[in-house]
């Protein structure tokens, strides 16, 4: 039975799987758990981060204004479920003014490592780009260097060192809707200097798995298992009506992360309630955060919805492994 690698965390948001749900991934019954007019200045509030701090949980979302430009927004939550929002977006520090000129800021992501929390997201530099900053205590935030030159989308840091450097996953991209992707890994020594870049995995053409045919993305932070790197992410299909996104799974080596050791064949959850089909962008589920017990083995997986609001649903590292040992790619 495959168990994930780190620290206890009990009092997580949870729901136990519903009698006679086959699914792999079940949803919270009160979603969504964000609306989209949380904050007084917002628009939709969706594809955000969120990660275990002091006494509770903090988090990084995104809220696109009511104006329809996108920023970040540090937030806190006792539950994990019911937030608190700042109603001004997140201010960085940096050496250099020009990295803290930006055009937009979307879709962060937040990962511990050693002793601060990391934040990627996308940022507006001449193009989307992978911005990358850290703060210790969601008040106080830093920037760094952009990790890539544009055009870069997806963003997601590993949690710890893999032969003592960082790794991150991305996905290349254009300066419009992407209508192409597949996953590459980077490392670094200094989160400032990035190569060994390797390729993860691509888009799968063909009625075998069509749901992740035009491209696929990194979602949350990889979640370390005895058994490798559990990586959560989300893969689109080009319809007649418009894009498709959905949620699959798959299993990296733990030393060599672009090495695919499993990967499913079907979506593990796509939009179907009517919070996930309706909104400024029909038909999406886009996770960007889990929060992990490594005692109990769950799994608690914040996602946005139709790129207006933010749910959360449920499964278990051993409901994922199975499901992709049945029904591989």
């Amino acid at each position: 039975m495959a168990k994930i690698v780190g620290k206890a965390l009990p009092d997580m948001p949870w729901r136990d799987k519903p009698a006679g749900n086959n699914n792999p991934v079940w949803r919270y019954e009160n979603n969504p758990i964000i609306k989209a007019d949380a904050i007084p200045s917002s628009n939709s509030i969706f594809n955000s981060a969120v990660i275990p701090f002091e006494d509770g949980y903090a988090g990084v979302f995104r809220c696109d204004s009511k104006a329809v430009s996108m920023d970040i927004f540090a937030g806190f939550s006792k539950d994990g479920l019911n937030w608190e929002i700042n109603h001004e977006p997140i201010e960085f520090i940096g050496d250099d003014k020009e990295i803290l000129t930006r055009e937009y800021r979307y879709d962060p992501r937040v990962c511990f490592i050693e002793d601060r929390y990391y934040i990627t997201w996308c940022n507006g530099y001449h193009g989307p780009t992978i911005g990358l900053g850290y703060t210790f205590d969601f008040k106080t935030f830093y920037q760094l260097e952009n990790a890539f030159l544009p055009y870069n989308r997806n963003g997601v840091l590993f949690p710890r060192k893999i032969n003592g450097k960082y790794a991150m996953l991305s996905r290349p991209s254009d300066t419009g809707h992407t209508p192409f992707g597949d996953i590459f890994l980077s490392m670094s020594p200094d989160l400032e200097h990035w190569g060994h870049h390797r390729f993860v995995m691509g888009t799968f053409r063909g009625d075998r798995s069509a749901w992740q045919a035009t491209k696929i993305g990194a979602g949350p932070v990889p979640i370390e298992t005895d058994e490798g790197w559990l990586l959560i992410y989300h893969g689109v299909l080009a319809t007649c009506n418009g894009m498709v996104y959905r949620m699959g799974c798959a299993l990296l080596d733990l030393l060599e992360p672009w090495k695919v050791k499993m990967r499913s064949r079907y979506y593990i959850l796509g939009p179907r309630e009517y919070y996930e089909c309706v909104g400024d962008v029909p038909n999406v589920v886009f996770p960007c955060a889990t929060l992990n017990d490594a005692k109990t083995g769950r799994i608690a997986i914040y996602y946005g919805c139709a790129d207006t609001v933010t749910s959360v649903a449920f499964t278990t590292v051993e409901e994922l492994m199975s499901f992709m040992k049945e029904n591989p790619l």
